[in-house]
């Protein structure tokens, strides 16, 4: 649904069916923002974060995990991962834009 609704939004959205597809579109693809699960097959989303902030070409891109479980993804460290938010599901697709552009407006890090 989220990725439907940012593609209708105008933004171009790669997809990764777990951690570690998602690990390797984001070497790859090195996208602008990374929204990943929080529970996802192989390779939870705070596991599959903390290896892309330890790689040098996807440590700069702000992530953000999405769950249904936020006490699991504070438990986990998801922000302590390097994850720029959190956002709990049920979550609006125009609350998930809203976060995704701001992210977009950052300053940069460096690559």
């Amino acid at each position: 649904m989220y990725s439907e609704y940012l593609r209708h939004r105008g933004f171009s959205v790669l997809m990764a069916a777990d951690g570690s597809q998602a690990i390797q579109v984001a070497v790859t693809a090195r996208p602008d923002v990374i929204v990943m699960d929080l529970a996802m097959p192989n390779m939870s989303g705070v596991t599959a974060t903390q290896w892309l902030k330890r790689h040098p070409r996807t440590r700069n891109i702000p992530v953000v995990i999405l769950t249904g479980y936020p006490y699991k993804a504070i438990e986990e460290g998801a922000l302590e991962a390097g994850a720029a938010m959190l956002l709990t599901k049920p979550c609006l697709p125009e609350d998930l834009e809203g976060h995704v552009r701001s992210l977009l407006e950052r300053p940069a890090g460096p690559s």
